[in-house]
């Protein structure tokens, strides 16, 4: 702990002034514009890009202050940790309910199929994924992730540091490995996303959870370059918490989308090829 903070009469982070705020707003911003210009207006795919970047590299600098804050200013006391892990835990609920809402929308469709699409669900001539190929792959993938990410939490714990970066390492592979197939997946579909309420409310559900997988791994990625450096100590871990938090969070997610819309969603129907 600084000797600045030490000299506080209360343990609370009383934060400094930061630009990353309203630089990332601006990034996130940007970013949206470029998206609606490219979809709609056919802009460069090259200005996505720019604008993404951008905005990884504003996530790379804010981080980059947080983890100074964490580490080497000892802001982040046992009080300043309750706040955060409140912040968290209300963050993975709004994104239940986003969640919720991709739901309700094909369970909407699918229990109440309306005679615009034939009155049956799937809807005629859409062949989904057979869900015991590339979609039960990846969900034992998720369930060995979260056995992996536990087993570093428990190795941190016990201050076990090449565990925990091979329990780290792990996570991060099987990650990666869920986004490549998800991508292969993909790419082999018999429906575009244009087809239909089924490939719409499929996609925009599967597509959602595939992005927070890509989260969750870069998050667990810093982590994992964090457990490197020696940043984390059994009793001083929260950014490692957190970040298994969300990926916990992914992997629930995940068992009911394989159930309810590969496994249920599409029962009935001549898979795809």
């Amino acid at each position: 702990m600084s000797e600045s903070h030490a000299g506080h009469k209360h343990p609370y982070h009383l934060v400094d002034p930061s630009p990353w705020p309203v630089v990332g707003a601006a990034c996130a911003g940007f970013l949206a514009a470029m998206t609606v210009l490219y979809l709609h207006y056919g802009l460069s795919v090259w200005m996505v890009v720019l604008a993404l970047a951008l905005l990884i590299a504003l996530m790379a600098v804010w981080w980059r202050d947080v983890i100074k804050e964490a580490v080497y200013g000892g802001y982040h006391t046992p009080v300043v940790q309750i706040g955060l892990r409140y912040g968290m835990a209300l963050f993975i609920a709004s994104e239940v309910m986003f969640f919720a809402a991709f739901f309700w929308a094909f369970f909407n469709a699918s229990m109440f199929p309306t005679e615009a699409i034939g009155g049956v669900w799937p809807p005629k001539g859409v062949h989904p994924f057979d869900p015991f190929e590339v979609p039960f792959l990846n969900t034992l993938i998720l369930l060995l992730s979260g056995t992996t990410v536990t087993w570093a939490h428990h190795c941190l714990l016990e201050n076990d540091r090449q565990g925990l970066i091979k329990g780290l390492t792990a996570t991060v592979f099987l990650g990666l490995c869920f986004t490549s197939l998800q991508a292969y997946e993909y790419s082999h579909a018999a429906f575009a996303f244009k087809d239909g309420i089924y490939p719409s409310t499929f996609f925009m559900a599967t597509g959602f959870h595939g992005f927070h997988v890509m989260i969750g791994t870069s998050f667990l990625a810093v982590n994992l370059g964090r457990a490197i450096k020696g940043h984390f100590t059994p009793n001083h871990h929260f950014g490692f918490e957190a970040a298994a938090w969300y990926w916990h969070f992914v992997d629930v997610v995940w068992l009911f989308l394989f159930v309810c819309v590969y496994w249920w969603g599409g029962s009935g129907a001549e898979v795809a090829g």
